[in-house]
């Protein structure tokens, strides 16, 4: 949580932690020759006023809990959440190769400290190559599967771990519109699964993160907060270009330049009253390796303005 005052006219908001993710260093991946080295990653996220981050993809950051947590520590970080990828709407028969991914990740993000993974559902289509991998729109089967295969994640991950899992609309996957987010949270138990409302991917598919929230307050686990260039996303939606080159097209901007406009989003989940972690998400891979450090340093200031 922030220590900084905010300005005197803008309230504080008191229940959101704030904190930043390797995407917003351009990293996707666990090895890459494009990405800044984990060290560099860690040193700049807590130069730019950073206290909580995430994992990030499993093997980029040390995987031993001791090494870790000494690497964190020292830098004055602690770690808010874990991610994970899955396929659940292919049914019970990739339970077993989710849940190997899941575990080793689950085991590593409990050991940090966190209570979050966020699990993030598998592209229809690739999202470098722009190969079209299935149908974009799930059969009534797939619905039902995806459902109770995710209510069954979120009941073995808090049994073995403690850990809550909050699933992440994104583009290019199935979880994506207002449509198929609400249909997805209607048809999974609170109790087991919540929600990371990612504000730029959910507008990049057309939603309105503040209607989100004000509907659907109680599933609201967790929120990145990113936002997108409205005229660079209208090219991408016209030309159909898949997330990855989307992403290189420079769609995800810098707050605030894009949309939605982060403060009233800030606001409604300050009102609901629970504390939430906001972490801060420009995804950039690749980029540039000296590029991401001024913009966290001018994101988080701006996010001091709106109080957080």
């Amino acid at each position: 949580m922030s220590t900084s005052p905010a300005p005197a006219s803008v309230p504080a908001l008191t229940r959101i932690r704030i904190g930043s993710a390797p995407d917003s260093w351009g990293v996707w991946f666990p090895e890459d020759p494009q990405q800044v080295p984990w060290e560099r990653f860690l040193d700049e996220v807590a130069e730019a006023g950073y206290p909580w981050i995430e994992l990030g993809p499993y093997g980029y950051l040390p995987t031993d809990p001791a090494r870790l947590t000494n690497e964190t520590a020292r830098r004055g970080l602690q770690v808010s959440a874990g991610t994970v990828f899955t396929g659940l709407h292919r049914g019970s028969e990739v339970w077993d190769e989710t849940w190997k991914h899941v575990s080793d990740i689950a085991e590593l993000t409990r050991a940090m400290g966190a209570e979050h993974l966020v699990v993030i559902p598998s592209f229809w289509r690739d999202d470098k190559t722009g190969e079209v991998l299935e149908d974009r729109t799930l059969t009534p089967a797939q619905w039902r599967s995806l459902t109770t295969q995710t209510e069954r994640l979120g009941r073995e991950v808090r049994e073995r771990y403690g850990l809550k899992i909050v699933v992440h609309p994104h583009a290019d996957t199935h979880i994506d519109s207002e449509e198929n987010v609400n249909r997805f949270l209607d048809a999974t138990d609170p109790s087991l699964v919540s929600l990371c409302l990612d504000t730029g991917h959910y507008a990049y598919c057309g939603g309105d993160s503040v209607k989100l929230i004000e509907t659907y307050g109680e599933r609201i686990g967790y929120l990145h907060l990113k936002q997108v260039d409205p005229r660079i996303l209208a090219d991408v939606v016209a030309d159909g270009v898949p997330f990855g080159p989307a992403v290189g097209r420079g769609v995800m901007c810098e707050p605030p330049t894009g949309v939605p406009a982060l403060e009233p989003v800030l606001a409604a989940a300050q009102r609901l009253d629970v504390e939430l972690f906001a972490i801060v998400e420009q995804d950039m891979y690749p980029c540039p390796p000296d590029k991401p450090l001024p913009i966290a340093r001018r994101t988080r200031r701006f996010l001091r303005s709106c109080g957080a």
